[in-house]
């Protein structure tokens, strides 16, 4: 599908795209260091002054990454038929922290054992005070399952944000995003902060799979990123309805070929999805730490490893 092009506002994404300390990055203080670094301000005095003024302004980081704290759900709302938006409440007006891209964990006690499952938040330190989650409810699942049973007022314990990896913008002109179902979220991270950055020039190149229409999640927002010059998006389904214009079956060469950005050292492809479609298109990951080998239809179509990240 080809994108149609949309003004693209210049403000910064709440995720960060560069690691500090305080796992958060904010444009107007920096903006003001170098200020006074110039000597705008004038005068020592006034540099710390405002330095000081600038950090006590800065919202806390409501997450940590060493304990679980406990956060109360506020809104709950259906995205799909088996998956919804969870709205959570940081407090003092804290922000997540998060950097791009990176995840938290979230942890249920059932008959006395602690289940804990990886989540990709869908917000960041734009809306301080709150963090949003989509979460894709299975019948048989642990943590999934107690997220459907969660309704507002209720709470659930959280610890994080670990970094999956570090985005850079212009970084790579072409990334390739497959992903199905509930992984789209780590792509919306990426999506998100490179079209709110007017200056990352990095093109996107979205296949996003999925049983049927109705099952798309956050099927909005990817439309309206489509409008972007440097995002195209393409939909696939399974069961396509009637005069249906995206992909349609199981991926395959032809299909990948036609809508991702060819082997190369400049690009990057990204996969997340449910395992039947990493074993089809990447192969899993050996571990949390490990990326395994390449294989299925990525590695059989020329692109390397190092080309190839598995959420």
């Amino acid at each position: 599908m080809k994108g149609v092009r949309v003004l693209s506002g210049a403000i910064s994404r709440g995720f960060t795209t560069a690691s500090s300390k305080a796992g958060r990055s904010f444009a107007v203080p920096k903006i003001g260091r170098g200020l006074v670094a110039a000597g705008v301000f004038g005068g020592a005095a006034t540099a710390l002054w405002t330095e000081r003024a600038y950090m006590a302004a800065a919202p806390p980081v409501a997450l940590s990454p060493s304990e679980f704290k406990k956060f109360k759900c506020v809104n709950v709302e259906r995205v799909t038929s088996n998956t919804n938006k969870y709205v959570f409440e940081l407090p003092d007006g804290g922000v997540p922290g998060l950097t791009v891209a990176s995840v938290l964990v979230c942890k249920v006690n059932i008959d006395g054992k602690d289940e804990i499952r990886p989540y990709t938040p869908v917000s960041g330190d734009e809306t301080p005070g709150r963090m949003e989650l989509v979460v894709k409810v299975y019948e048989q699942g642990k943590v999934s399952k107690a997220f459907g049973n969660l309704k507002a007022g209720d709470f659930m314990e959280m610890k994080g944000p670990f970094k999956k990896f570090e985005y850079k913008p212009n970084e790579k002109k072409e990334i390739g995003m497959v992903c199905g179902g509930s992984g789209i979220t780590p792509m919306y991270q990426v999506i998100d902060a490179i079209v709110r950055n007017p200056a990352d020039k990095t093109k996107v190149k979205l296949v996003f799979c999925n049983v049927a229409q109705e099952d798309i999640i956050l099927k909005g927002q990817i439309d309206q990123w489509a409008q972007d010059p440097r995002v195209t998006v393409t939909y696939v389904l399974d069961k396509p309805p009637a005069g249906w214009q995206g992909g349609a079956g199981y991926l395959n060469q032809k299909m990948l070929k036609a809508w991702l950005p060819a082997p190369s050292a400049d690009n990057m492809v990204y996969v997340c999805g449910p395992p039947p479609m990493m074993i089809s298109v990447s192969g899993n990951k050996k571990s949390p730490a490990d990326q395994g080998e390449l294989s299925g239809l990525l590695a059989d179509m020329g692109y390397t490893k190092e080309q190839v990240f598995k959420f």
